[in-house]
């Protein structure tokens, strides 16, 4: 049996991942193909809890090498108990946030050295990498106008907007150095303007 293909979803705040992950979804099961969502942290029961302790207001003075931990230790979790079997048993899994978005956010946004959380990376995961990454792209202000038309924000959303311009470089970044895994989504257009861009890079990773 193939094994099935990890496509991760990235981006800052208000730039419609979750939007987009349900139309994916959907995209791939017209097309045929065995799928499943997630996110993360979260995912699993553990992971969840974990979620939990990690957006609630009452983390406000967590310390940023707690918040790293946790990350990782959310994700070993999802791992160990969806990801991997998922992918063993040929399933193509989409996952809401992967290890870009701790490069993103506890390396660009917390400032974390971009080595030390690559040691976790590699112990957590291994040799395990997305096989396709979507970067949906918006501008920092813009992103956070549409998040904050949502429901009350949570820990990571009170930060303020400088952390989030500084997640979005780094985003940009990682997207400059892995241009064959990471394909950048215009997320500053409306929703059907990002399903054709989504359309057009599934139609390359189906192919």
């Amino acid at each position: 049996m193939n094994r099935g293909k990890f496509i991760t979803l990235e981006g800052s705040e208000g730039a419609g991942k979750s939007t987009s992950l349900a139309y994916i979804q959907s995209y791939l099961a017209g097309q045929g193909v065995a799928v499943i969502g997630t996110r993360e942290p979260g995912g699993t029961d553990i992971g969840e809890q974990l979620r939990n302790i990690l957006l609630q207001g009452r983390g406000q003075g967590m310390a940023s090498d707690t918040e790293l931990l946790l990350m990782f230790a959310a994700r070993a979790e999802h791992l160990d108990k969806l990801i991997r079997p998922a992918l063993a048993a040929g399933q193509w899994v989409l996952c809401d946030r992967f290890t870009d978005a701790t490069y993103a956010y506890q390396g660009g946004g917390r400032g974390i050295a971009d080595a030390r959380i690559r040691v976790l990376e590699n112990w957590t995961q291994g040799d395990l990498r997305p096989d396709v990454t979507l970067l949906f792209d918006i501008p920092t202000a813009q992103g956070l106008q549409r998040a904050g038309r949502r429901s009350t924000p949570d820990r990571f959303e009170q930060e303020d907007q400088d952390f989030f311009e500084r997640v979005r470089q780094r985003y940009l970044a990682r997207a400059a150095e892995e241009p064959g895994r990471i394909h950048l989504i215009n997320a500053a257009v409306d929703i059907a303007g990002v399903q054709a861009q989504l359309r057009d890079v599934l139609a390359r990773v189906l192919a």
